[in-house]
């Protein structure tokens, strides 16, 4: 029995004495001094970088443990490929696609087996690349890798910029971020509606990427030319750097390809006391290209002009440009910004009024002006400078009307044709007139105007060949009779 009894006191010794050896460890892990008392605690180290739960832990991380006043286990250590961290006396810890309040807590649990309440801060000292795949209608589409220490964490937003910006083909509202998981390798999609942070402001749908996501941004199925502009103007948009490079076909006066560079226009900006002035980069529009191509021709329909658009996809799209609405309403969106490989082509229009013919030669995309040759018996023959939309009648008194020789009830007009036929007919001048196709027709570039000799000059210019080489005889008669 008392064999039995001095087993047992032996024990008890034993473990008393490994209680307060434990103690001397764990004691100082169960104060819990305030922030107030001590505003070290759970303070990350100076040279952490900040970030917020969105951002989730993986292998290639390093971070820096602090075990409140138990050094020995505090320390950096760096995510292993396996999504771990091998920790003294714990072992290895799973914090792969944990958040750092995540992996702070979780950490934490493991080390209760041996600590009484530990209080466990994880900040992270260096983020491992994070590599996101951008698709769709972006400039430079491909595979892209940024770092926390370059802005923070990555946003959609900040990845289409590095994709070079997205084009005016994209559908805006239906922007996916496809992220995958990297433990069940099931896949999560979230549409994004970019019109609402643009329009509106809602910082929400710039969502914050993860390393392995992928963005697909598609192609519209119908452009309007209310996105193209709300695109443009964006902070995403493609970079302005480069001249586009566009086509211009249909009723211009130098139809083909032609390149177009952005323009810096001066922009007042507000700040401080006073006003100062900035810069504002123009996207090329399309009246600028028809600007470029020498403007529009007489016989131009801009109400139906078509930009014709090709999609990273291979698909083409077609948008509707009416820039009467722009002439008379001031409608500005239907001035819409290009992008590079845009066709944009000005249809023939069937009729056109003399009131609309009068406006299109007042438009900033008309030619400022058009050379009409006026040939024949007219004050002063030759090649003339008129403005857009003038008429026959008037090209005819800009050449100093007809002179005395001239035939004055009719005149040949001349017309080159697009298809390389030549358009001639005898037109009946009446200088009280107004604009009519028919029998005062508005001018355009190239056109002839021949004003013939009347009959009286005709039959003296006849009765003058006749009679100039018997003048020529008599006078060689009379030489040798003196």
């Amino acid at each position: 029995m008392s064999r039995q009894w001095s087993k047992q006191i032996n024990l008890w010794t034993r473990s008393s004495f490994f209680i307060v050896l434990s103690s001397l460890v764990v004691i100082p892990a169960i104060a819990q001094t305030s922030p107030r008392s001590n505003p070290a605690i759970m303070r990350p180290a100076a040279s952490s970088i900040p970030v917020d739960q969105g951002y989730l832990l993986g292998a290639g991380d390093k971070i820096k443990l602090d075990i409140f006043s138990v050094p020995e286990y505090s320390g950096d250590y760096q995510v292993l490929a396996d999504g771990t961290l091998n920790l003294p006396l714990a072992g290895s810890v799973l914090v792969q696609d944990m958040s750092i309040k995540d992996a702070s807590a979780a950490i934490s649990r493991v080390f209760r087996e041996w600590l009484i309440r530990p209080i466990v801060t994880v900040s992270l000292l260096a983020s491992r690349p994070i590599n996101v795949a951008v698709s769709g209608e972006v400039t430079r589409p491909g595979s892209y890798t940024t770092t926390l220490t370059e802005g923070g964490i990555p946003t959609l937003t900040k990845m289409l910029q590095l994709a070079g910006g997205i084009s005016q083909s994209a559908d805006l509202q239906r922007v996916q971020v496809v992220r995958r998981s990297s433990r069940g390798g099931t896949t999560q999609t979230r549409t994004v509606d970019l019109g609402q942070l643009l329009r509106r402001g809602d910082i929400s749908q710039d969502l914050p990427l993860r390393d392995g996501d992928s963005i697909v941004v598609p192609a519209a199925i119908a452009v309007n030319v209310d996105d193209a502009n709300l695109i443009a103007s964006s902070s995403f948009a493609v970079s302005t750097d480069q001249p586009l490079r566009i086509i211009v076909a249909g009723e211009v006066n130098r139809p083909g390809p032609h390149s177009i560079k952005s323009e810096t226009v001066p922009q007042a900006q507000v700040g401080g006391a006073a006003a100062t002035v900035g810069n504002k980069v123009q996207v090329p529009t399309v009246t600028r290209s028809l600007q470029i191509a020498g403007g529009i021709t007489q016989s131009a329909n801009i109400r139906e002009i078509e930009v014709r658009r090709r999609t990273n996809a291979g698909s083409e799209q077609v948008l509707k440009v009416n820039l009467f609405e722009l002439l008379q309403a001031g409608d500005s969106r239907q001035d819409m910004p290009l992008q590079d490989g845009d066709l944009v082509i000005v249809p023939t229009a069937t009729t056109l009024s003399p009131a609309d013919a009068a406006i299109l030669a007042r438009a900033s995309f008309s030619p400022d002006s058009i050379a009409v040759n006026v040939i024949g018996e007219v004050a002063k023959p030759g090649l003339v400078q008129l403005l857009p939309n003038t008429t026959l009648n008037q090209a005819l008194l800009a050449a100093g009307g007809f002179n005395t020789r001239a035939k004055i009830r009719e005149v040949s007009f001349l017309r080159l044709n697009p298809n390389g036929t030549v358009d001639r007919r005898d037109i009946a001048i009446n200088f009280d007139q107004g604009i009519n196709e028919q029998s005062n027709p508005p001018l355009r570039n190239n056109d002839t105007i021949v004003v013939g000799k009347s009959g009286l000059a005709g039959i003296g210019d006849t009765l003058g060949t006749i009679f100039t080489p018997l003048s020529s005889f008599f006078g060689i008669f009379n030489f040798f009779r003196r």
